[in-house]
């Protein structure tokens, strides 16, 4: 007896193939399935970063609200969630575009959200600095 969970959802799975081939726009090649994980896993890595960013944009609000002045602590926290919604919405980005060169077999594109995340982190540790000392 088969698991209804289990069962194909049509002959050979077509429609699906179908449906991810138009979601990525084209795309012939099957990549190996190790591929399209570790593209995935990146992607929830990239999720938790930006959850963190948004978390330390909480924090600043919270914990910062007796020592630094209302003119101060809301830029640095606005400039947070801004990198968090940037990083989460990149990460969706570069899901897709990695995706997209597996199923064609092209070069893996460069992610801007490396650089973009080290400025963020930097200027806001320098800003941290400058407020505390």
């Amino acid at each position: 007896m088969s698991s209804p969970c289990c069962a194909p959802t049509d002959k050979g799975g077509t429609n699906s193939r179908r449906n991810v081939r138009s979601l990525l726009l084209g795309g012939d090649i099957e990549p190996d399935p190790r591929f399209t994980l570790a593209n995935e896993r990146t992607f929830l890595a990239w999720i938790r970063t930006a959850l963190a960013v948004v978390a330390a944009a909480v924090a600043t609000d919270t914990l910062m609200a007796e020592q630094w002045p209302s003119s101060v602590r809301q830029p640095v926290v606005v400039l947070l969630l801004l990198a968090g919604t940037a990083v989460s919405a990149g990460a969706a980005v570069r899901w897709w575009a990695v995706e997209r060169a597996l199923r064609r077999d092209r070069p893996l594109p460069l992610s801007p959200l490396v650089p973009m995340l080290a400025l963020v982190v930097l200027a806001g540790a320098g800003s941290v600095l400058v407020l505390t000392l």
